[in-house]
């Protein structure tokens, strides 16, 4: 009988801690995913991103609309699945950061989604080069985020935008923690620090360009802007006339590569991070990473469009410079050097204006 209450009493002593460990390591899977494929967990490959089961994220259909030709539901049996892995954190209510998990997702990327939509650009007459355009993607509950066209067609690393319809957690080997699953399918930008454009049961895709008109002259000579104008909402907030003596200078060795004419040269770039510039004149918070758009124009109307993220929020340091030159220099006294992008097409020279939108 003694021995009996001793086994009792052992027994009272360890479930709660147990309960109390599953608790905080968020073990409780959602009961309506569906386990696609099992766990590794004896880690019988080299592979350590499939030790634990693989989910199904449920979601409904995806219609793509806008400045396109083709508009349409997207049909998923055509696409090709593509995985990505990443550490996901997103913006404390103290201003830190916070980590909510790591991950493997399966699915659909954007540049696999778009690539089949014959693009029907609203300014064509006035600039045709593509990289003006930009994408909003809306989810069932309304929120929205923006991409720039550059970011899902141009990357050194393509397919790194994903509409995310499978998720396996990256558990810890010591600590197992499980991070908490998403329950519905997910948008998921793999080169994005910050999660705060990863939204859930994303249902639209729109393409669209600026509607700011901005007359062209490729007929200007010499090509050179002597400062450059900060603008949000085509309000002026700052100037960039010179780097100020604590501006610290990166350089890139690259191998510059344009669309059209192919080689342009293997000349190191060396300047600022573009972000670091514009950090002063907005502020990094969830709003302004989800819908804000960066337009780049040089002097002489040529110009770019970026998603404020993809400048200010990179997780592979693959950063936009501002690169400076010589004074009077034909495309200076700024042009932009986008790190990130396989072709030079949105290097942007004699910069005149950046521009802050929604």
């Amino acid at each position: 009988m003694k021995i009996s209450y001793i086994f009792m009493a052992v027994i009272l002593c360890i479930l709660p801690s147990r309960f109390m460990a599953q608790d905080k390591n968020n073990s409780k899977d959602h009961n309506t995913l569906k386990v696609v494929s099992a766990a590794d967990p004896a880690d019988k490959n080299n592979n350590f991103y499939d030790n634990a089961d693989t989910y199904a994220l449920p979601g409904g259909e995806i219609t793509v609309e806008g400045e396109i030709e083709n508009p349409g539901k997207v049909d998923f049996a055509l696409l090709k699945k593509h995985t990505i892995i990443v550490k996901e954190a997103i913006l404390g209510d103290d201003g830190s950061n916070r980590f909510t998990g790591a991950y493997r997702y399966d699915g659909y990327s954007l540049f696999d989604i778009l690539s089949s939509r014959i693009l029907k650009k609203r300014n064509k007459e006035e600039f045709s080069p593509i990289i003006d355009l930009y994408v909003t993607i809306e989810n069932a509950k309304g929120e929205k985020v923006v991409l720039s066209w550059g970011e899902i067609f141009y990357p050194n690393n393509l397919n790194k935008c994903l509409i995310a319809t499978e998720v396996t957690r990256i558990v810890p080997s010591k600590t197992k923690d499980l991070w908490p699953l998403p329950s519905e399918r997910r948008l998921i930008l793999g080169n994005d620090l910050l999660a705060e454009r990863n939204i859930g049961n994303p249902v639209k895709i729109t393409v669209r360009t600026p509607l700011r008109s901005i007359p062209v002259n490729r007929d200007l000579s010499p090509l050179y802007s002597p400062s450059i104008l900060i603008t949000s909402g085509n309000s002026p907030v700052g100037k960039i006339e010179q780097f100020t003596a604590g501006t610290k200078v990166e350089t890139y060795n690259t191998v510059f590569y344009g669309r059209g004419r192919g080689i342009h040269s293997t000349t190191p770039f060396t300047g600022a991070t573009l972000k670091d510039l514009l950090i002063p004149y907005l502020k990094i918070n969830s709003e302004n990473l989800r819908n804000t758009l960066v337009t780049i124009i040089g002097i002489d109307g040529y110009r770019a469009v970026f998603s404020l993220s993809e400048i200010m929020n990179r997780s592979d340091q693959e950063e936009f410079l501002l690169v400076p030159g010589k004074e009077n220099e034909d495309g200076g006294k700024y042009r932009v050097f986008p790190a990130c992008d396989f072709f030079s097409d949105r290097a942007v020279k004699a910069v005149s204006e950046i521009s802050f939108s929604r």
